[in-house]
């Protein structure tokens, strides 16, 4: 925990607001939050700023593993989301859809959730809603933790965007090749290409199969 300022009213037991907390930790950023007092209702969002890496680590460690939070992490800027409860639902389908049609192609893949992906190097992260390894799966195979200074970043990310927009610079700085982004009836693919994220029609990964615009009835 970094160092309390006693006269700061966010570092106080209880705060007002998200509002207040993203104001005071902005202009104060030396402060202390203890982000357990702070809740983060379903649809709403905290923006910090001024949020070195280290910094970063230690609100990740406190954050902890078992939370109902999401966060991206680029130039310094943390974002701390809390999803509503459709964002789950639709990434669930979108999520086992990607199984069921890699399955019926027959490939393999390892899905891992929504695992903290993080480059000390490129001082980005983030946490897409679904990450799959599939061209990777047998590199992959058999890993408990993923350490992007040596292993590959996962070959798709799917995001959900209700309560945020999705951060390509920080996906962009993490080398995932191909992004899904899903946003009240639309599908976005976007591909790595040439170090910059192209719009495309369809996906690499599922090649031949059927545009964003079909894909979008099955969720």
């Amino acid at each position: 925990m970094f160092r309390q300022h006693p006269h700061l009213a966010c570092s106080s037991a209880r705060a007002k607001s998200l509002e207040s907390v993203q104001s005071c930790y902005n202009k104060h950023p030396m402060v202390a939050i203890r982000f357990e007092q702070i809740a983060i209702e379903p649809g709403e969002r905290v923006i910090l700023r001024r949020v070195d890496w280290s910094r970063f680590e230690a609100i990740l460690r406190e954050l902890g593993d078992d939370r109902n939070t999401r966060i991206a992490y680029f130039d310094e800027v943390l974002e701390i989301m809390a999803p509503l409860p459709e964002h789950g639902i639709n990434k669930e389908s979108l999520g086992d859809l990607v199984k069921i049609l890699l399955e019926e192609l027959g490939l393999g893949c390892i899905a891992i959730g929504s695992t903290t992906l993080k480059k000390l190097k490129q001082q980005a992260g983030v946490e897409s809603d679904c990450c799959f390894y599939i061209q990777s799966c047998k590199q992959m195979q058999g890993k408990l933790a993923i350490d992007l200074s040596v292993d590959p970043p996962p070959d798709l990310a799917i995001e959900i965007d209700l309560t945020s927009k999705t951060k390509l610079d920080a996906y962009l700085t993490i080398d995932v090749p191909e992004i899904w982004r899903y946003d009240r009836g639309n599908l976005a693919i976007d591909v790595l290409q040439k170090g910059q994220y192209t719009p495309v029609s369809s996906s690499s990964i599922l090649p031949n199969w059927m545009p964003p615009s079909r894909l979008i009835t099955f969720t």
